[in-house]
């Protein structure tokens, strides 16, 4: 996590000077590397997984191919299609992996991983263009460029001299540290805490799944349409804060599939704050700018699941082995250590964190300001000059480095 928060600003704006397609290439390999060396040795598998997290930024690269292809009337669309097609591979491969698993071995559902790893980097290769016009490319990699663009750190300063940028990587970290933590425990607290079964738990990812998707699709575009982008936010939020107190508070399971239906509706939050994060960034920023965002996400990965199960540390819920759980039953409820304590009372009190830190990040994103980029002087103007502009005058605009990420409609 902190590998990815470190590195994806300086891969979103190194693929602003060289094109997407090549990066997109890169983080793709890197990300799947790991999969073979499951079955060939842990350590390596340990030692690469653990690298890799330096490449683990598709989504910055993504995100950034599609502001250079779309409207911006489009944009908003266009995130939560790709968004959607995550969840819809969430919904699929857990099942299909855990069939085969079940069925013929671990060995073939590694293999099959591998397998679908290289086809997908054969259609990089083959399939996609690159989507960064020619004239704001340099000629050549051999294109000079400056230790500006290539410390990591450059961005990461910049965010605390734009206020809105601050505002939004806020949000999105006070917002996606409960959600990351919430992926690692989830749905063994679904089976041990509330008693799901196995093939409870698969249905569960599957409606949530689907769910999704429609929200992120369907919902999104009407909801930007009409209500706009801020407040598109500022109502994913609200979902959220009411997924995770229904989480936290709940203890039976028609409790938890309430609370899933809800938690679908919250997953328009990511694209929205992508779409406006776009809209309002330059051309020659849309990768630096979702590189953030996709750093930030990348941090609370590797904060969140440490937040969660040091809360349930402290509130005495023990999520253990599974095939430990399955000898003891469920009648005895092994994850209490004592079923007086505040674990009776409240069975999920990461997930009442949680809802507290999306609380905060609700206040934040109150204050994040909607710009109009269409209101922006200036600002297509600075790159119509071609490649010349972009490439040899890196620095243009503000010399000092200081120039802002995300323009004020006012400029």
């Amino acid at each position: 996590g902190l590998l990815s928060f470190l590195s994806a600003p300086l891969i979103g704006a190194l693929s602003d000077v060289w094109g997407r397609k090549s990066f997109l290439l890169l983080t793709v390999f890197f990300t799947c590397a790991p999969i073979p060396l499951m079955k060939i040795s842990p350590w390596w598998y340990f030692a690469v997984i653990s690298m890799s997290g330096v490449f683990a930024v598709t989504f910055s690269v993504i995100f950034a191919y599609v502001a250079d292809i779309t409207q911006e009337h489009e944009r908003s669309t266009a995130y939560g299609l790709v968004s959607a097609t995550f969840a819809a591979s969430l919904v699929t491969s857990p099942a299909i992996g855990a069939y085969l698993s079940q069925a013929y071995g671990d060995t073939l559902v590694v293999v099959l991983a591998s397998g679908v790893a290289l086809l997908d980097i054969g259609f990089i290769l083959l399939a996609v263009p690159e989507s960064l016009p020619e004239e704001m490319r340099p000629v050549s990699w051999g294109a000079p460029i400056s230790w500006e663009q290539a410390d990591p750190f450059a961005s990461l300063r910049k965010v605390g001299q734009d206020s809105t940028v601050l505002l939004i990587c806020i949000t999105v970290f006070l917002s996606y540290l409960p959600e990351a933590g919430q992926y690692s425990s989830f749905f063994l607290y679904l089976r041990q805490v509330i008693g799901f079964s196995s093939e409870t738990v698969a249905a569960f990812i599957g409606v949530v799944g689907i769910l999704s998707i429609l929200a992120q699709t369907v919902v999104l575009g009407i909801l930007m349409r009409s209500i706009g982008n801020k407040n598109t936010i500022l109502l994913g939020l609200g979902f959220q804060i009411l997924q995770l107190a229904w989480y936290g508070f709940g203890s039976q399971p028609w409790m938890m599939w309430a609370a899933g239906a809800v938690a679908a509706m919250s997953s328009i939050t990511f694209p929205a704050i992508s779409a406006m994060v776009s809209r309002n960034a330059d051309p020659d920023q849309q990768g630096v700018v979702q590189g953030m965002i996709t750093g930030i996400r990348g941090l609370c990965n590797g904060l969140g699941p440490a937040l969660y199960g040091f809360v349930f540390y402290l509130f005495h819920v023990e999520l253990n082995e599974m095939a430990e759980v399955e000898t003891l039953g469920k009648a005895s409820k092994p994850n209490m250590a004592n079923p007086t304590d505040e674990s009776s009372i409240i069975p999920g009190p990461p997930f009442l964190f949680g809802a507290c830190s999306v609380l905060l990040s609700l206040l934040v994103a109150l204050f994040i300001p909607e710009h109009n980029l269409a209101l922006r002087s200036g600002s297509h103007k600075k790159h119509s000059n071609g490649a010349q502009t972009h490439a040899h005058s890196p620095q243009a605009g503000g010399s000092d480095g200081k120039e802002p990420l995300l323009e004020d409609s006012s400029v």
